[in-house]
């Protein structure tokens, strides 16, 4: 009987990524202050800070689901060394898009798997974000259509929407771009007959 999997994110797009493909999951946002396990990893490198912030959900929700397989998933956003966190307010928003303007930016996507309480699989995909050189008055054309749904990114853009009209190009992962790297994901889920394969 395959284990009982349990999303540890509230993120619309992860769910709707792992709904779109066709698995049967829970949703249990974790308990997890990630600015405070931040601040113990000051200086260390964006991928694996991804790695630990998704690494500290999926254990905590795998400890209070017993025989349930956890995916836990954070992201991190860099951009000459320095990691940003989601907006706060639409000026925050702003200030971000100008900054970014023109220059290539990293997204850092970790999923990790855990069971009661223990970590047995983790993985990092990094994506290379260039964004055109974008006008001001455009980024404040846009943040208006946009609305709120900028300060749900640490990127103030979803890819998947009308922020694909910031980029110039991308390299890497889309899935991981949206918040979950899915295939590799999937290919281990398959391995450990949690899903059909």
């Amino acid at each position: 009987m395959s284990p009982r999997l349990v999303l540890a994110s509230a993120s619309p797009f992860r769910k709707a990524l792992l709904a779109n493909a066709g698995l049967s999951f829970d949703v249990e946002p974790a308990l997890v202050d990630e600015r405070a396990v931040e601040e113990t990893l000051e200086g260390m490198d964006p991928e694996d800070t991804a790695l630990i912030l998704a690494e500290a959900k999926a254990q905590d929700v795998s400890s209070r689901n017993l025989g349930a397989l956890v995916i836990g998933s954070d992201q991190t956003l860099s951009l000459d060394g320095k990691v940003f966190h989601k907006p706060g307010d639409m000026e925050q928003a702003r200030r971000r898009l100008l900054e970014f303007s023109g220059r290539t930016h990293e997204l850092n996507s970790a999923v990790v798997l855990a069971r009661d309480g223990e970590t047995i699989w983790r993985h990092v995909s990094t994506a290379r974000m260039t964004m055109r050189v974008l006008d001001p008055g455009f980024i404040g054309r846009h943040l208006s259509n946009v609305g709120d749904r900028a300060l749900s990114s640490v990127g103030a853009y979803q890819f998947e929407g009308e922020g694909i009209q910031l980029f110039e190009r991308f390299e890497g992962d889309y899935f991981a771009i949206i918040g979950l790297p899915l295939l590799p994901l999937l290919a281990q889920l398959r391995q450990l007959g949690a899903i059909d394969g």
